[in-house]
């Protein structure tokens, strides 16, 4: 960690600034500068940064009055947020999924503030409740983070996240009585645990302990094997990295529950990948990959071949299989099974004994299945153009379930076939609005150094394009991850309301593979801003919209491309609303081992290439005073303990001082939620009433005036 000069205490100033009818607190600042490789970076309001102190305390209370006393004065918030409420309740379910003869899936009535675990003990009779979330706390601000079931279908593995945190408890039940066990694991930030073949335990990984007795995520996660019915103290180390501090361990038992592999990660671009024999007694992991020269994904496991998904040699993915048999010694045998293609392989699972892979074309989804060697069995056909997820299952389970959603369809689940490739609905959502009048249309435009860029836009049936209709630009671009077509109420009631919601696939995702993610990362992070101002610049100049009835939206890495863009691009936008934003580019590493594994997108302020290219774009560091910003929503939460919500504060009080003119900068900071993950429908609703009701006074927009 860098060593930094003491922040100067001064008493905090209630001064109020008012800009248009709201009064902001003018934040007091500080003397702080740091010097980068000879370059000294002021740093005024470091101080936000003491997230348990009582002036940061003082400053959110402020911040939070001022935001609520405008959103009091929104005339249209009360008949958005009802609208929202009618729109949300509808009969939603996850993919579902089979152990041990059982089948297991969630399904939320429609106001649920969490969905509830079901389990169905044969394929004839009917689901009962397993576990319920809701019963966690009285808001639903405890949520369930994610389960596992053991093989023979007999005990319940789960992790509770309270406030929105990623810090994680696991508890343990009993699937037939519904008996809790005593159970108890903490300490973890994502990981899941993978059980035994016998289902008598589990692995999983925990972060050590501090000096204060709590998780220590600045240091590397160990792996543990848990037995059910004993103490967590009592568990087993099985694996730790203590000459490589950095580098993040995770174990997977096959299948058959006969090889435990261990995948070690720095970062997003490369890992590491260990095997043991779980076998023989007291064998030791064996070196797998070793190179660090690309991703390996552990598929599944058939004899003695492991299946990976890799980026080895193949930027849009391809599978290899490892024959690990003990005549192949320490230089296991790798084959080619399914060979790059021209599209992203996104996803691959070996059920039914096949191969099904899931591809990414043109930033919509494909499928197609495969046998063990790789040759072409079928494509899946699917309902339509959009995003399908799923298709787990066991080896030998001949049935599978995947979902389908796009911008006007519900997500509904199928069942599927895989050797016959016959597929059925299995639950579909009725919801209460007429999908058939609104459209989704893809164009493609061209960016700055003229990359060819895809978006989807979706709006109503038949509008005139006449540069008049509020729109609202969505992106994120980064860390490899695709944004492809599903549904989602709150952005349907904004159709309704009148509006245009695009979504532009910026370079930094994992659209077009590594070669699209490289390509917006470290010293090309400016690409992905550039692919977002010309996703602007192209709905207006082709009369979708105009300036000032345009607003863009991100969250986490997407609340940093908002922050960049409106430094950079002021006058080009109507308003915005940047989400638990990255917006302190010279220090977001700082907190944990999480944050500083973001280095292979962003780079380091520590190496004088990556500061020159981080401090170019840095959300807070290049707030204009003196520019007319446009009317901005900032919202985090000081539960967030993945982009830590003092991104935001600082942002936040830059650009209230900075502010020219009388267009609102206001900061929402939730206290009871974290990065997303985990918000009681309750929250969401709200949430988005308010981020609506701002649009609607911001772009001028009147909702439902036609009805």
């Amino acid at each position: 960690m860098i060593d930094h000069a003491p922040v100067v205490v001064l008493s905090l100033s209630l001064t109020l600034l008012v800009l248009s009818g709201c009064a902001v607190p003018d934040a007091r600042t500080v003397d702080q500068v740091d010097t980068y490789h000879g370059v000294e970076v002021a740093d005024p309001y470091r101080w936000l940064e003491d997230l348990d102190g009582a002036e940061t305390a003082g400053w959110i209370a402020s911040q939070n009055e001022s935001s609520g006393r405008y959103l009091d004065g929104l005339e249209h918030r009360g008949r958005i947020e009802a609208r929202l409420t009618e729109l949300w309740n509808y009969e939603r379910f996850g993919v579902p999924f089979k152990e041990g003869g059982r089948t297991f899936y969630s399904r939320n009535d429609g106001l649920q503030d969490q969905s509830v675990i079901y389990v169905a003990d044969t394929i004839d009779s009917e689901p009962r409740i397993l576990l319920d979330p809701n019963t966690f706390s009285n808001d639903g601000t405890v949520a369930l983070a994610s389960y596992t079931v053991s093989p023979d279908g007999e005990h319940l593995a789960y992790s509770i996240s309270d406030g929105g945190t990623d810090w994680k408890t696991w508890r343990v039940r009993e699937i037939e009585s519904g008996r809790e066990l005593a159970d108890e694991i903490q300490h973890t930030k994502f990981s899941g645990t993978s059980w035994t073949a016998d289902g008598q335990g589990f692995y999983y990984s925990r972060y050590p302990l501090d000096e204060d007795g709590e998780g220590d995520d600045s240091a590397a996660v160990k792996i543990y094997h848990h037995r059910i019915g004993s103490r967590q103290e009592d568990d087993d180390l099985v694996f730790e990295i203590p000459e490589q501090p950095r580098w993040q361990p995770y174990a997977t038992v096959t299948e058959d529950g006969r090889y435990l592999v261990i995948t070690m990660e720095e970062g997003y671009f490369s890992n590491a990948v260990l095997y043991r024999d779980l076998g023989k007694a007291g064998s030791e992991p064996i070196e797998l990959f070793g190179a660090w020269d690309g991703l390996y994904n552990l598929i599944g496991s058939h004899e003695s071949k492991l299946f990976f998904l890799t980026t080895k040699d193949a930027p849009n993915w391809r599978v290899i299989a490892v024959d690990v048999a003990p005549g192949h010694g320490l230089s296991p045998q790798t084959t080619e099974v399914i060979a790059e293609g021209s599209n992203r392989l996104e996803s691959v699972n070996l059920v039914g004994g096949q191969l099904v892979a899931v591809y990414i074309e043109d930033a919509r989804n494909t499928a197609a299945v495969f046998d063990l060697d790789g040759n072409l069995v079928r494509q899946v056909e699917l309902p339509g153009l959009g995003t399908i997820a799923g298709f787990g299952g066991r080896g030998d389970d001949p049935q599978t379930y995947y979902s389908f959603t796009g911008f006007v369809s519900p997500n509904t689940i199928y069942s599927y076939d895989v050797a016959s490739g016959e597929g059925a609905v299995f639950r579909q959502p009725i919801v209460d609005v007429d999908l058939g009048s609104f459209e989704t249309r893809q164009v493609f435009f061209e960016s700055k150094d003229g990359t060819r860029v895809p978006m989807f836009i979706t709006h109503r049936r038949c509008i005139e394009l006449d540069g008049a209709h509020p729109t609202l630009l969505y992106g994120y671009g980064g860390f490899d991850i695709s944004l492809t077509p599903a549904f989602r109420p709150d952005r349907t009631v904004w159709l309704e309301m009148g509006g245009i919601f695009a979504m532009a696939n910026l370079r930094g995702g994992g659209e077009y593979g590594e070669a699209w993610h490289s390509a917006g990362t470290k010293l090309q992070k400016q690409n992905v801003f550039d692919d977002f101002i010309a996703a602007a610049e192209y709905l207006i100049a082709e009369g979708y919209t105009s300036t000032s009835r345009l607003a863009i939206q991100g969250g986490s890495n997407g609340g940093l491309l908002v922050g960049a863009v409106l430094n950079q691009r002021p006058d080009l936008f109507g308003a915005a609303l940047p989400a638990v934003g990255v917006m302190d580019m010279l220090r977001y590493h700082l907190p944990s081992s999480n944050a500083r594994a973001w280095s292979s997108d962003y780079g380091l302020s520590e190496n004088e290439d990556e500061f020159q290219a981080l401090l170019a774009y840095s959300p807070y560091h290049n707030i204009s005073a003196g520019t007319c910003y446009p009317p901005t929503w900032i919202t985090t939460a000081d539960h967030d303990d993945r982009v830590v919500p003092w991104h935001s504060f600082k942002y936040g009080a830059q650009l209230q001082e900075a502010q020219s003119c009388e267009n609102p900068i206001l900061v929402r900071v939730e206290t009871r939620a974290g990065h997303g993950a985990g918000k009681p429908t309750w929250m969401r609703i709200e949430e988005v009433a308010d981020a609506w009701a701002f649009l609607a006074q911001s772009l001028d927009l009147a909702p439902f005036d036609d009805d």
